[in-house]
């Protein structure tokens, strides 16, 4: 007779279950764990012909010539984690503010509206959207430059043509793609949150502030602190796509990262053992990161990824 707490006995009870996770599972192992062995070429002088273990054995010398040889290496670091800091202090906690004041709203048909309307740009590509941001920025016929001439009497900006507008143009861009979108994990925290804790702080006198700052936004913390985890793991990585579409020589200095360099070298030029070795680079910094920020939230709160 098989222990009702064996393996065996627990699979055999939800097969059902293992059974719908068993596409999810096997995704990640073909297509994220399998493909890691091929991170030794980042320590070889790798050859198609030659294949990874004919290939040339030449320990840290791609990463030495990245960190020291390359003269855009800290360039492209500075512009990587710049992006970052600015998509983390800005788009980060843009769902959690859009979440509360969808809460907050009492009119249902105008909620349902704002909420839809909010999803929308989620669901249009990223060569979509930069198309969209080519045109309403472009200098001639974009209609930003439209109403900066005619209504500012202001002259017309050269947007995606000055390194000091990147920036400010890809962080609001992935705001408004994305806000909506990301309202929905803190929603489903905000319904689960007792709504006995509401009438209580009405007893007491909370006003809808009060109620908000001391209950809601409360609710959603183990919520913003998952995915701030989460988010650190992708920390020296940025919208590769929406910066290949944006970026053009006369905004390299700011718009140039890691990723598109890649691209380059990689890519373009078939220098696959330097680019797996800074694509190597990037992915152990978001390890580490992600250890350590969730070491802090399991040390000082009761939320973590493990």
């Amino acid at each position: 007779m098989q222990q009702r707490n064996g393996m065996w006995y627990v699979l055999k009870k939800h097969k059902a279950l293992y059974l719908l996770m068993l596409p999810g599972i096997l995704y990640y192992i073909i297509f994220k764990y399998v493909p890691m062995y091929g991170v030794v070429i980042a320590f070889q002088d790798y050859s198609i012909g030659r294949g990874i273990l004919g290939s040339k054995f030449v320990g840290f010398k791609h990463f030495i010539e990245f960190f020291y040889v390359n003269p855009d290496s800290w360039k492209l670091i500075r512009n990587t984690i710049m992006l970052n800091v600015y998509d983390l202090l800005f788009h980060f906690p843009a769902p959690i503010i859009l979440a509360i004041l969808f809460h907050e709203l009492k009119n249902k048909m105008f909620k349902r509206i704002a909420q839809s309307i909010s999803y929308m740009p989620h669901f249009l590509s990223t060569v979509v959207i930069a198309g969209i941001l080519v045109t309403f920025l472009s200098p001639q016929t974009g209609i930003v430059n439209f109403l900066l001439v005619k209504v500012f009497g202001m002259e017309p900006i050269l947007f995606l043509g000055l390194p000091e507008w990147f920036r400010a143009i890809y962080v609001s861009s992935e705001i408004w793609q994305k806000i909506g979108w990301g309202t929905i994990l803190y929603l489903a925290a905000i319904a689960g949150i007792d709504p006995t804790l509401y009438e209580a702080a009405k007893m007491d006198g909370a006003n809808r502030y009060h109620q908000m700052r001391h209950i809601t936004f409360i609710g959603m913390v183990p919520v913003m602190i998952i995915l701030f985890v989460l988010t650190l793991g992708h920390f020296m990585e940025t919208g590769f796509q929406k910066i290949l579409l944006l970026y053009n020589s006369m905004n390299y200095e700011t718009s140039d990262v890691i990723n598109t360099f890649v691209y380059r070298r990689g890519i373009l030029d078939a220098d696959f053992s330097f680019a797996t070795a800074v694509g190597l680079f990037q992915s152990v910094i978001g390890l580490i990161l992600v250890i350590g920020a969730n070491r802090i939230a399991r040390k000082h709160s009761e939320t973590s990824l493990w």
